[in-house]
């Protein structure tokens, strides 16, 4: 799947000289969605796909932005043995990780508010503080406000390693911070689409490919509906929530991304979500000024 295609049913925010829409991908051709994402996810699943189905046809054209509107963004970490592995690797605190990977309480944490989400082609941030860095290719669980499983869209978590292994206690300055969560191109509805689904993550450089990496969402250890009702267990969605499953695919240890590099992420069936990168913040420590790679 080309970075263009966009999957049958999937959904995606068009951003027109008009305002922003929503638009449906049926049988090939684009259409409009009454209402937007927020609207949709406050339907209880049949209604949504009747709207969805009812969908006008699109007479003009439109830039595709990140496919949320009103939705927090929230993420799942060691999901996956790997992310486990590499998480004890990096880490003072090497037990944790191990211990939450097996525990029946999940890690869960805020990733982002909308507002703060990149689209697909817009630039992701590396901290200027930080001198480990990767990105982390997850599949997204796009949740309505009943907490009933919506669809799925490729997403980007990307994360400091250095700050992170450094202090978990660090995890939100690792994980939350400008352009660090990319989602997109579309959001592919849970019934036009069926997992588990193959992972690939692209990491170019001057035009070089300097990693490429795979996994599959049947190695995830907690299932959709798992992680969902712990994240809905004490918090209302009323716009309904987009939550990011963890990675299975990591960098070695000698690879950090640079400014200018090109991230993409792929999922079968679901879409392909690519990324620039740019350094983003100020290096306290040192004050503003560019940094070596």
């Amino acid at each position: 799947m080309s970075p263009t295609d966009v999957p049958e049913g999937g959904i995606r925010h068009a951003v027109t000289r008009g305002g922003s829409r929503w638009v449906v991908r049926t049988a090939g051709a684009d259409r409009l969605v009454e209402g937007g994402l927020a609207d949709l996810l406050a339907l209880p699943l049949d209604e949504a796909r009747s709207r969805l189905d009812s969908a006008t046809p699109v007479d003009h054209p439109f830039e595709v932005a990140a496919p949320v509107d009103a939705q927090e963004v929230w993420a799942a970490g060691v999901t996956y043995a790997r992310s486990r592995d590499e998480r004890m690797a990096e880490s003072t605190e090497a037990s944790i990780y191990d211990r939450v990977y097996v525990a029946e309480r999940p890690e869960l944490f805020f990733k982002a508010p909308a507002a703060r989400v990149v689209g697909p082609g817009e630039p992701v941030g590396i901290r200027l503080d930080s001198d480990w860095d990767v990105p982390e290719p997850e599949l997204g669980l796009v949740f309505n406000s009943a907490g009933e499983l919506f669809g799925f869209v490729p997403g980007n978590d990307m994360s400091s390693r250095s700050i992170e292994g450094e202090n978990p206690l660090y995890l939100p300055q690792a994980k939350v911070y400008e352009a660090a969560c990319a989602l997109g191109p579309a959001i592919v509805p849970v019934w036009a689409v069926d997992g588990p689904f193959a992972i690939r993550l692209e990491i170019d450089r001057d035009r070089d490919r300097v990693f490429e990496g795979s996994a599959s969402t049947a190695s995830l250890t907690r299932s959709a509906a798992d992680l969902g009702a712990w994240l809905f267990a004490a918090m209302p969605f009323p716009a309904g929530v987009v939550l990011l499953t963890g990675t299975g695919i990591v960098p070695p240890e000698s690879f950090s991304l640079a400014e200018g590099d090109l991230v993409r992420v792929l999922i079968d069936g679901v879409g392909t979500l690519e990324n620039p990168v740019r350094v983003v913040g100020t290096d306290l420590r040192t004050g503003p000024r560019g940094r070596n790679r």
